[in-house]
């Protein structure tokens, strides 16, 4: 999992969406009664790396890791519209770095069909990031 403060960048930038419901880990969303387009979240730290040294308290550290945005459409109606919401939702972080945190690589699909989850096509955007963070013991 992320750092917190990684965590809440991105889900800040999240707030900023508005085409369809967003929902995170664990958070309690139910689907709705009739299928309609969501957006489900997960965000990954791969990585935490010391970059310099020094003394203690003064050192940077690198962060970083994965936005999964499974972008979630009913079944049975193709994938062009879940390709243009993966697309709309990689414009929210592109070229708009967040505080400390960069996003770097977004990709629509990572090379990975589309799957269906009961009555949801899910086509995933994917996007790397790192963040640069001063230890302050």
């Amino acid at each position: 999992m992320s750092s917190l403060s990684a965590y809440n960048l991105i889900m800040l930038r999240l707030a900023e969406w508005t085409e369809t419901p967003v929902s995170e880990e664990n958070d309690g969303f139910e689907t709705p009664g009739v299928p309609a387009p969501f957006v489900y979240v997960e965000v990954v730290g791969d990585l935490l790396e010391q970059q310099t040294v020094g003394a203690p308290g003064n050192n940077l550290w690198l962060e970083s890791g994965v936005i999964y945005l499974h972008v979630m459409t009913p079944n049975g109606r193709g994938s062009r519209d879940a390709r243009g919401i993966a697309e709309r939702l990689t414009t929210l972080f592109r070229e708009r770095p967040l505080e400390d945190l960069h996003p770097r690589q977004m990709s629509i699909g990572a090379g990975d069909p589309g799957r269906s989850f009961g009555g949801y096509y899910a086509m995933t955007a994917t996007i790397t990031w790192d963040r640069q963070d001063y230890t302050n013991l």
